[in-house]
Formats: structure tokens, C-alpha cells, sequence
């Protein structure tokens, strides 16, 4: 019989020292309890995994197709599940050490897939229904936004691991965040007791990261019929965090440039 993991072992091998907040608090509670059932399953792969929460991204999109409420709801349950089976296959990739390279590749082109066919759906269907044009826009533009934070971030590690290597490069600020006494010195005035409660839960300093922007859109403007205004909110929201992920990179590299001159001058 597979080894059976307690809660514990999960949680300690499992979870992300730095997550997104919907993570943390709406997913990683559930995720870690289904990962501690399903872990003794050989043929639950973490390819098996990903292939099952696009299959249910699918079925949110053909909810939110639909395009009434009561579907939308349906559609929102359906993302927020699809997701949380896209967080157990990493998890089970960790604690079980049979992640791979096609693996990760796999789970980030399904990953934006899903949200390409949930956007179309979701804003297509209500273009159906009221034949307003702003819904066009605003699947062009979560589109757009997603791929755009994900191949940011994608570049942005390759500049950071730059950095790690370089004499005396900054860390990357998640990382500078890690010890929660170091966190709170960095921080200024009266935002050193807030940057205190998110480093104590694990919690990104960016907090309107790619993962909120989705679910958002598809989970919490679904199920508060405010579609157009949460995706706009959510929209300016995730475009303003990553650009001041930018600001902050420029910054590193900036002072990073200085210590490599002064090394070489001394």
C-alpha cells in the first residue's frame, strides 16, 4: 500500500513560504486535505491532477456560456475547484518528488488556456445576452492581462536569479520577507504591523497578484453579478502591482550595477 502523509507532512513539504492570500486562506485548507486523501493513489499523477482541473475549467466556461446567474454561480464553483486542483498537483509533485519539466509545462499551458476559454466564455455569453460591446473589450483585455503577468513573471525570475548571482546582488523582495523580524524593519511606519501579519501568514506583499486578477473575474464578479465593474477594478489592480514589481526590479538592478562598479573600482 502507498505511504499514507500526515496533514502535518503535507503542510510542511507543501506549502509555499510566499503565496497569494486566496491561496493561502481559500485554497491551501482544502487542497492540503485533498492531497492527504488522494496521495496514496499511484495513478493520481500530477499530470493526471492537471488534466482534471482543466477539464473542470472547461466545465466553468461552458456554465458561464450560459450566461444566466444561477450559471454563473455554477461557472464560479467550478473555476474556484478547477484551481485547487491545479494547486494539488504541485503539491503532490512536492511531496511525493515525481514532478517534471513536461509536467510543468503542461500545467502552465493549460493554466492559460483556461483562463483564454473562461474569459471568452464568460464575457461572450453576456455579450449574447445584452449585446454590449464592453464585454468584448474585457475579455481582450483579461486575456491580455494574463499572459502578460505570466511571461512577466516569468522573465522577471530569470533577472532576479541574475541578481542572486551577481557580488552582493539584492534578494528578491519575497525573499528579503521570509524572516518576519528582517520584514518588519524594511518596513515604514505604520505599514510595519500590516507587513508583520502578512509575512506571519505567508502571505505575498503583492497582494493583488495574477491569481486574484482570476479569481475575481471568475468567482467573485460571477457571484456578485458585478462582472464589468470587478473585471475593470481588478484590471487597474493588477496592473498597478506589477508595475510597481517592475519599479522595484528596476530599483535592484539599479543598485546592483552601483555595488558591481564599486567592486570593480576598489
Amino acid at each position: 500500500m502507498a505511504q499514507r502523509f500526515t496533514l502535518r507532512e503535507i503542510r510542511e513539504r507543501t506549502y509555499k513560504t510566499r503565496d497569494a492570500w486566496w491561496t493561502v486562506w481559500l485554497v491551501d485548507p482544502l487542497a492540503s486535505r485533498l492531497v492527504w486523501l488522494v496521495a496514496p493513489v499511484r495513478w493520481l499523477t500530477p499530470n493526471v491532477l492537471t488534466f482534471v482541473a482543466f477539464l473542470l475549467g472547461l466545465g466553468a466556461a461552458a456554465a458561464f456560456a450560459q450566461a444566466d446567474y444561477g450559471w454563473l454561480v455554477v461557472g464560479a464553483l467550478l473555476f474556484h475547484l478547477s484551481f485547487v486542483f491545479d494547486c494539488m498537483d504541485g503539491k503532490i509533485a512536492r511531496l511525493k518528488g515525481n514532478g517534471s519539466a513536461f509536467g510543468s509545462w503542461l500545467d502552465y499551458v493549460f493554466d492559460r488556456l483556461r483562463v483564454t476559454v473562461c474569459a471568452v466564455a464568460l464575457m461572450g455569453g453576456q455579450y449574447a445576452r445584452t449585446d454590449e460591446f464592453v464585454y468584448v473589450w474585457l475579455a481582450g483585455a483579461v486575456v491580455f492581462l494574463d499572459m502578460f503577468r505570466y511571461l512577466n513573471h516569468l522573465q522577471m525570475d530569470q533577472v532576479w536569479r541574475a541578481l542572486r548571482t551577481s557580488v552582493g546582488a539584492p534578494m528578491e523582495p519575497e525573499e528579503m520577507d521570509a524572516n518576519p523580524e528582517s520584514a518588519v524593519k524594511a518596513s515604514f511606519g505604520p505599514f510595519a504591523p500590516l507587513r508583520a501579519f502578512l509575512v506571519r501568514h505567508r502571505i505575498r506583499p503583492h497582494v493583488f497578484s495574477g491569481i486574484e486578477f482570476q479569481m475575481f473575474v471568475f468567482i467573485v464578479g460571477p457571484v456578485i453579478d458585478q462582472i464589468v465593474i470587478v473585471t475593470i477594478a481588478s484590471a487597474i489592480l493588477v496592473s498597478a502591482f506589477e508595475v510597481l514589481l517592475v519599479v522595484a526590479l528596476y530599483l535592484a538592478t539599479r543598485r546592483t550595477a552601483h555595488r558591481l562598479a564599486d567592486l570593480g573600482q576598489a
